[in-house]
């Protein structure tokens, strides 16, 4: 039953918690540990002790009736924050994007607030915050780790009945929905143009780089630049390190070219790493002939486990590949003369923009592999479209469609044919090979791969 003091002109009320005092060691003890309240539900003293009485009889109804949570189990959202954080198990780039958005956001505006306080009200206040002061994909993601959060406070931890984010559809104010930037038709000209501008900037290696998003569809530039030298067409699957997936694939790839997507290479802790692909969308994609040709001749050509080194031979990352080789694949440059620089090797020759990228990043050439095999003529199954982006396909299809060898081989035809047709019947240039082809395409002196640590693909 509750206990009522009366000291002066105050009231207070005492009631059992349902809990008991804790022992040095965690170890319950026989006390009981008491809660109390001078005020009412409303913040206004209590008018007498009749007020003071009922008010604990509620508080201990809901302890019997489980609607409280005592004051030792609640936590402050910075704590919480950090607990979260620490228990998230994501791979290191998402870590660092939530561990900067709770630092610099959410945990400065909540740091005065428990978990359970936070109301609807407070939630719209908040997010109205964000909106004011950070741009639209910002704001984005700090109300995704937001949600986050605050489901994981009730699902997993306990900490809250519900959650205080209300979503009410077309209420108040009609805010038009954002609509995606329309994309530019990108003819296949274009990315000729592009493949030429990088052949000249970054030599072969660019060459072949632009050719191979455009005609695979890899992720750029995790999945690129992370390609290694044992898992491109003229190796994998001979090269294979796991015995059922080398058996497998020599089985169903016989005559056919393949690599496998194994890795995507950044930065951990400020060191590089390799870590499986986005949405671990480990994959074998079959290419073309004129593609394995390209490969088989660049690594023909250097000796790095990378498939794609840099200028300088080494690994593209931390080149700063936007600056120093997109801008100038994409936008052109001006011409510098040998008697213009101090040294020889500074001197480049006059690049054309390709207008059609104009502000674009490179992942669109990954949108233009996906454009390319929807249209009409291309006769390619969307599970095998969607299996080579290293998507899964939603709902009934996802569960029951299967990728055949009969559609990956009409992929292989399909973009030949687009090559032949489109590029060597309209006499393009063609970047001549830097070397002559080996005669079973193999090059064994070379590292296979790239002793950079593995990370965990989760």
């Amino acid at each position: 039953m509750p206990y009522v003091e009366v000291r002066g002109n105050s009231i207070r009320v005492k009631w059992w918690s349902g809990e008991y005092i804790l022992d040095a060691d965690g170890t319950p003890t026989k006390k009981k540990r008491y809660e109390s309240a001078s005020k009412n539900q409303e913040g206004e003293p209590f008018a007498d002790e009749d007020e003071a009485y009922t008010y604990g009889l509620d508080r201990e109804s809901d302890i019997r009736n489980k609607r409280h949570r005592p004051k030792s189990k609640k936590i402050s959202m910075g704590e919480y924050c950090d607990l979260w954080l620490a228990a998230a198990d994501v791979r290191v780039n998402s870590l660092k994007k939530y561990r900067s958005v709770l630092n610099a956001v959410i945990k400065p505006y909540w740091q005065q607030w428990h978990v359970d306080e936070i109301t609807p009200l407070d939630y719209d206040a908040f997010k109205r915050h964000v909106k004011s002061q950070y741009s639209d994909s910002y704001t984005t993601s700090v109300l995704t780790v937001f949600r986050m959060l605050m489901g994981d406070a009730i699902l997993k931890y306990k900490l809250r009945d519900e959650t205080p984010i209300v979503e009410q559809k077309r209420r108040g104010r009609y805010e038009k929905k954002q609509t995606r930037r329309v994309k530019r038709e990108l003819p296949i000209e274009a990315v000729h143009q592009l493949a030429v501008n990088a052949y000249h900037v970054w030599g072969y290696a660019g060459w072949v780089y632009i050719w191979t998003i455009a005609f695979t569809g890899l992720r750029p530039p995790g999945e690129m630049i992370g390609l290694q030298r044992g898992y491109a067409s003229p190796h994998w699957p001979a090269t294979e390190p796991d015995c059922d997936r080398k058996r497998e694939a020599e089985q169903r790839y016989k005559g056919m070219h393949v690599l496998r997507v194994q890795y995507q290479l950044y930065y951990a802790d400020g060191k590089p790493a390799l870590a499986g692909p986005k949405y671990d969308s480990h994959r074998s994609v079959v290419i073309p002939l004129f593609l394995h040709e390209m490969h088989a001749a660049l690594l023909a050509s250097h000796r790095s486990p990378w498939v794609f080194p840099s200028k300088r031979g080494g690994s593209l990352l931390g080149v700063g590949f936007t600056h120093a080789y997109w801008y100038p694949i994409r936008d052109g440059r001006n011409e510098r003369k040998p008697e213009d620089v101090r040294y020889a090797r500074f001197a480049q020759c006059a690049l054309p923009a390709v207008e059609e990228m104009a502000g674009q990043d490179i992942y669109r050439l990954r949108h233009w592999h996906k454009a390319l095999l929807d249209e009409p003529g291309a006769d390619v199954a969307d599970v095998a479209v969607e299996g080579r982006l290293g998507h899964e396909m939603p709902g009934v299809a996802g569960i029951y469609s299967e990728v055949t060898l009969s559609m990956e081989r009409r992929v292989v035809e399909y973009l030949q044919e687009v090559w032949e047709k489109r590029v060597l019947a309209r006499g393009l240039w063609v970047a001549p090979f830097p070397t002559a082809l080996p005669d079973d395409l193999l090059n064994s002196a070379s590292p296979l791969f790239s002793g950079a640590p593995v990370l965990d693909a989760q």
